[in-house]
């Protein structure tokens, strides 16, 4: 009866020694001395022979590695300090096994690390700084992630994403590339406020040259209607004068009396048989002809 019980609970031990519980956010292999003898991928209950054979987890999610920051050189030799982070899983863990060994995944990331700081200086090495430092670095983070897929196929790793982090200049640029900002942005400026001064003085003498022309045009105009209405008025008297020469000479007398007897200009010396008193002396048609 003893005997039986130790081989009941042998057998108990044994049972619950082959069987294993594959987690679905996992994947596991059974190893037989060290050899890959059977892969499990799909969640749930699995065997393997108990003593012999022993199981290896891995994690089936996305994992997260963080690159340390490195310095590159782009193409205008402006040295920048970038921090990224990249996403990958483990896409085939019969290869995850042969490539890292015993080493897991602390193993895995550390060749990881090496491939996606040999992808980041290859591509950041040859576009130009004002490229990496733009809003725009979508395409570069993808090429980044196509160079560093073909190693990570080889550790068994997927790489699924590649950011960049930062892209900073180191600090003991930061001065010198602070200076020369400025000084770019102050011949910005300045060259902004000579083409502004040009534009100004092309305007000023467009304005002036209009000024002269439109007062031209409109003394000339002047001129014209006011030798227009002289010859008009001439017209008039001459018309005047014809009709009546008698009334137009009494007329023309009348006006010359208005324009020099004036306050303060009453004095006049003439001869009193002057014909500038004809129509003073006599009050008949014609003055002194008609006094006569």
């Amino acid at each position: 009866m003893r005997y039986l019980l130790i081989l009941v609970a042998l057998a108990v031990v044994g049972l619950l020694s082959s069987v294993f519980i594959v987690d679905e956010r996992q994947k596991a292999l059974v190893l037989q001395f060290g050899r890959v003898v059977d892969v499990k991928e799909e969640p749930g209950l699995a065997f393997k022979i108990p003593l012999i054979q022993e199981v290896v987890r891995y994690d089936d999610r996305i994992l997260s590695i963080d690159v340390d920051p490195l310095e590159v050189t782009p193409l205008d030799d402006r040295r920048l300090v970038v921090d990224a982070f990249a996403r990958y899983r483990i896409a085939d863990v019969r290869q995850f096994r042969q490539a890292v060994g015993t080493g897991g995944e602390m193993t895995a990331e550390n060749r990881l690390d090496g491939i996606l700081r040999d992808a980041l200086r290859g591509v950041l090495g040859s576009v130009a700084s004002n490229d990496i430092l733009s809003s725009d670095r979508a395409a570069l983070m993808l090429r980044i992630r196509n160079n560093a897929i073909d190693e990570a196929l080889s550790l068994g790793i997927e790489v699924v994403d590649v950011r960049l982090k930062r892209t900073d200049l180191p600090s003991e640029n930061l001065d010198a590339t602070f200076e020369r900002m400025r000084a770019e942005r102050e011949r910005e400026a300045t060259d902004e406020r000579a083409r502004g001064n040009e534009a100004a003085q092309r305007v000023r003498a467009t304005a002036d040259r209009t000024v002269v022309e439109l007062v031209s045009d409109a003394r000339r105009q002047a001129e014209i209607i006011r030798g227009e209405a002289d010859a008009q008025r001439n017209g008039i008297f001459a018309t005047a004068y014809g009709a009546d020469p008698e009334f137009f000479e009494f007329y023309r007398s009348l006006t010359a009396y208005q324009r020099s007897l004036r306050e303060g200009n009453s004095t006049m010396v003439l001869s009193p048989d002057s014909d500038f008193f004809n129509y003073l002396k006599s009050d008949e048609p014609g003055g002194a002809s008609a006094s006569q």
